[in-house]
C-alpha cells in the first residue's frame, strides 16, 4: 500500500526523469549540424541580450589624449595629383567557364548591367563567404558559402571574416583566379571596373533590423557584390546576401556606407586577365601608392569636416600602414572622441596596433576589453589584449589569451607567433 509520501516521491521522480530525458534528447539533437545551424544563432542571440541586461552596453570609450600636439603635424599635407586611370582598349577577358565582354573604349557607358551570378542567401554572420561565393561563380567556380567558410571561419560563431582572410582563400584555394584589394576607392573606380565586365565587391556598413542588446546602435559591417550601375538613376545594382538579389542603392548612400571601411574594394579576375586588372587600377595597382592616395582622401575629408569620425578613423588606419603610429593614435583619439559605433572594433583593429606601438597600454586594455564585451570570441581582441598583458609583465595572462585566440581560430598565425615569442622570451 503506497503512502501519500510514496506517491509524492514517485510524482517528483517522474518529473525529474522526464526532465532528464528531455535534456539528454536535447544534447543528442544538438550534435546534429543542422540543429546547430538552425538554433545556434538564436541561443547566441539570447545569451548576448542577457549579457547586455547584466552589463549594459555603453558607447565606445573616449580617449584621454596624452600625445604631444606636434605628433599631429603632417595630417594635412598639400595633396599631390595622381595620374588618371586608363583602361586598355580591346582587352579580351577569358574566364574559366564563360567569356566576359570585350572592353572597346576608354569611355565608359552611362549604364552597365552584368549578368548576376546565382544568388546565395547568407547564413548567420556569413556575408563574407556568401558574397565571395557569388563573385567566384562568375568564373565558373562551383562551391558555396560553406566551402569558403570551412576555411575562413571554421567555427560558425565567428562573427567577422576580414578582407585579408577572403584574399587568402582565393590565393590558396582557387587556381586560375586572382584577387586584389585596395582602399580609398571612389564611385568612378567602381564604375570603370563594372564597365570592363567585372563585378566588384566592397565592404560597407548597414543597420541591422533588430537589436542584439539594450541600447544597440545596430550598426554592423557587411559585404556586397556590385554587378551594375545606372547614371540616369545615380545607383548601383548590388547582390546582397542578406537583403536579396538585384537591389539598387544610390551612389551617395553607398559611398556613405562604404566610407566607414576605408572604401575597400576587392577585384577578382582570371589569372590571364591581369593586364586588364592593372589597367583598371592604374597607379592604384601599386599598393604603397594606393595607401598614399587613401591617406590623402581621408585627410581631406577630416580637414573638410573635423567632426567626421570615420574620416579620422581612416586617417589612422592608413597611417598605421606606414607605421606612423604616434600620428595614427592622434587620429584614432579624434575618432573615438567624436563617437564610433559599438561594433567598430569587431571589424577593424588599427587602434590596437597604434596604441601598442606607442606603449599606450591602458588604452589598448580599455579598447580590447570593450571589444570583447561586444564580441566575446574575437580572436583579434584576445591577441592584442594578450600583447598588452605581456607589455605589463603578465606573461601567464598573455599566454592564456593567446591560447584563447587560437581556440577561437585554430589556424590563427598571429596567435601562434605570439605564443611562441612569449614562451621563448
Amino acid at each position: 500500500m503506497f503512502t501519500k509520501r510514496d506517491k509524492l516521491q514517485a510524482f517528483f521522480l517522474g518529473i525529474f526523469s522526464g526532465l532528464l530525458g528531455l535534456i539528454i534528447l536535447a544534447l543528442i539533437l544538438w550534435q546534429l549540424p543542422a540543429m546547430q545551424q538552425r538554433l545556434g544563432w538564436r541561443i547566441d542571440f539570447a545569451l548576448t541580450y542577457l549579457r547586455g541586461i547584466v552589463d549594459p552596453v555603453k558607447p565606445l570609450p573616449m580617449a584621454v589624449v596624452t600625445q604631444n600636439p606636434d605628433d599631429a603635424n603632417g595630417f594635412f599635407p598639400t595633396p599631390t595629383p595622381t595620374a588618371p586611370l586608363v583602361v586598355v582598349a580591346d582587352q579580351q577577358i577569358t574566364v574559366i567557364a564563360t567569356v566576359l565582354p570585350t572592353l572597346t573604349s576608354t569611355a565608359i557607358p552611362g549604364q552597365v548591367q552584368l549578368p548576376p551570378p546565382a544568388y546565395e542567401k547568407q547564413e548567420i554572420n556569413n556575408c563574407g563567404p556568401a558574397t565571395l561565393a557569388m563573385y567566384l561563380r562568375v568564373y565558373g567556380w562551383e562551391g558555396d558559402q560553406t566551402t569558403i567558410a570551412s576555411i575562413t571561419k571554421p567555427k560558425s560563431e565567428d562573427r567577422n571574416v576580414n578582407v585579408e582572410e577572403l584574399v587568402a582563400y582565393v590565393n590558396t584555394q582557387t587556381p586560375g583566379v586572382e584577387i586584389q584589394y585596395r582602399v580609398g576607392g571612389d564611385i568612378g573606380m567602381l564604375k570603370r571596373i563594372l564597365a570592363a565586365g567585372l563585378p566588384v565587391m566592397i565592404e560597407e556598413s548597414f543597420i541591422m533590423e533588430e537589436s542584439y542588446w539594450l541600447n544597440d546602435d545596430r550598426w554592423a559591417g557587411h559585404y556586397v557584390l556590385l554587378t551594375g550601375y545606372d547614371d540616369s538613376q545615380q545607383s548601383f545594382r548590388v547582390q546582397d546576401s542578406f537583403l536579396g538579389p538585384n537591389l539598387d542603392i544610390s551612389y551617395q548612400e553607398l559611398d556613405e556606407r562604404w566610407k566607414s571601411f576605408n572604401r575597400v574594394y576587392l577585384l577578382v579576375y582570371p589569372s590571364e586577365s591581369q593586364s586588364l586588372a592593372k589597367s583598371l587600377l592604374g597607379d592604384q595597382w601599386d599598393v604603397e601608392q594606393n595607401r598614399k592616395h587613401a591617406l590623402e582622401v581621408a585627410q581631406t575629408e577630416a580637414e573638410n569636416n573635423p567632426k567626421d569620425a570615420f574620416a579620422w578613423f581612416n586617417v589612422g588606419t592608413n597611417l598605421v600602414y606606414f607605421e606612423r603610429y604616434p600620428q595614427a593614435a592622434v587620429a584614432y583619439d579624434n575618432a573615438r572622441n567624436i563617437g564610433l559605433p559599438q561594433r567598430m572594433l569587431r571589424y577593424q583593429f588599427g587602434p590596437f596596433f597604434a596604441y601598442f606601438h606607442i606603449n599606450r597600454i591602458d588604452d589598448l586594455l580599455t579598447l580590447t576589453e570593450y571589444a570583447l564585451k561586444r564580441t566575446p570570441n574575437s580572436e583579434e581582441a584576445k591577441l592584442w589584449r594578450g600583447w598588452a598583458m605581456y607589455r605589463q609583465g603578465k606573461k601567464e595572462e598573455a599566454i592564456n589569451l593567446f591560447n584563447e585566440a587560437l581556440a577561437a581560430r585554430p589556424d590563427y598565425f598571429d596567435a601562434k607567433y605570439a605564443l611562441d615569442f612569449v614562451k621563448n622570451n
